[in-house]
């Protein structure tokens, strides 16, 4: 995206205010935090991410500066694709190399065996040639995508500089290793539909043989933007665990909050000071309706060519592209060899 095109959409975003519904102790598991007043209130808000993504890795935001009418428009071109028939969707299907694309029940979690209950589709903004859907199909889609992608960029820039000067390093380095003009950028927004089962919205245990959405996982990016549907829940995170028990607490959303949490990239970078803490989408529960489930995340992700390493040098150098490399390749291979001992 041209310079001056994001200098553009960065000076027509205001803060958006929001007022989050009111929660029970029991129920706000992670902190909300506060942008209003960025650059005054900047280093308050800085000790506030600091505390969140050290003790919780996961935080909210609010009166954050993406619209909530763009949301709810990035939400409306996502269903539209995914509402397209399967036949169509399988011309855009995720290229291996290029981690771009749309595929269907796909990702394989370690901690399951077992393939996610959903649909996806990645953008990577370099890496889309041949898979963007065309105008004529889908009126608009790729300009607010690519639109709403860029906020999330800006977004999630504004929050790496308050990381970047904890950690001391320079307040944009981050932000350079994350630029968007450069042909190996890697940061991708993920659009996401979770399968309801169609027949009496129940769940039938020989269709849905495992309670989760998505099972059990960390990030591999630095950080992650995610967006949910007011009232469409099943986001949970482990607050603590042992060697015998994980604690589970849902994340419940709210119309016009940002979820975010630390990414395994950020946590190495960070010499481990930074929490990158793990978190599933669980399935309605008894008796609860088993309606589809839709969401956006934004993964940032430093530039391939980026070295990753921390000022306390606790691990060795490596590369952007070679950390993700390794990390898709590891899950890969343990999750080859829960499905094979299931199978057994």
């Amino acid at each position: 995206m041209a310079s001056a095109e994001k200098k553009s959409i960065r000076e027509s975003h205001s803060t958006v205010s929001v007022k989050p519904a009111r929660k029970s102790n029991s129920e706000r598991t992670i902190p909300l935090i506060d942008l209003s007043n960025f650059s005054r209130r900047r280093q308050e808000i800085s000790d506030k991410l600091w505390d969140a993504a050290t003790n919780y890795g996961f935080f909210q935001l609010v009166n954050h500066s993406i619209p909530t009418k763009d949301i709810d428009f990035a939400f409306i071109q996502a269903s539209r694709f995914f509402d397209l028939r399967e036949n169509e969707k399988a011309k855009f299907s995720l290229r291996k190399f290029k981690n771009a694309g749309w595929e269907s029940r796909k990702q394989v979690r370690s901690s399951t065996g077992l393939a996610d209950q959903k649909e996806s589709y990645q953008i990577i903004h370099p890496r889309m040639k041949g898979l963007w859907p065309q105008e004529s199909q889908l009126p608009g889609f790729q300009r607010q995508m690519l639109a709403f992608e860029n906020s999330c960029w800006l977004l999630s820039m504004q929050l790496m500089s308050c990381f970047a000067e904890k950690l001391g390093l320079e307040k944009d380095h981050f932000t350079h290793a994350h630029n968007s003009e450069q042909s190996d950028y890697q940061s991708t927004l993920r659009l996401l539909h979770y399968y309801a089962n169609a027949e009496n919205n129940t769940r039938e245990p020989a269709q849905c043989p495992q309670q989760w959405w998505a099972g059990a996982h960390t990030d591999y990016s630095c950080l992650t933007l995610l967006f949910q549907r007011n009232h469409q829940r099943g986001l949970e995170i482990c607050c603590d665990q042992t060697k015998e028990t994980q604690i589970w607490s849902p994340v419940i959303p709210d119309e016009g909050l940002i979820t975010c949490n630390i990414g395994d990239m950020l946590m190495r970078w960070s010499d481990d000071k930074l929490r990158s803490t793990p978190h599933r989408v669980t399935m309605p529960q008894d008796g609860e309706p088993f309606n589809d489930r839709h969401s956006m995340a934004f993964f940032c992700q430093a530039n391939g060519r980026q070295t990753i390493y921390g000022k306390e040098g606790k691990y060795p150098p490596i590369s952007a592209k070679e950390y993700l490399k390794q990390r898709i390749a590891t899950n890969s291979v343990i999750s080859s060899q829960i499905k094979g001992s299931t199978k057994q």
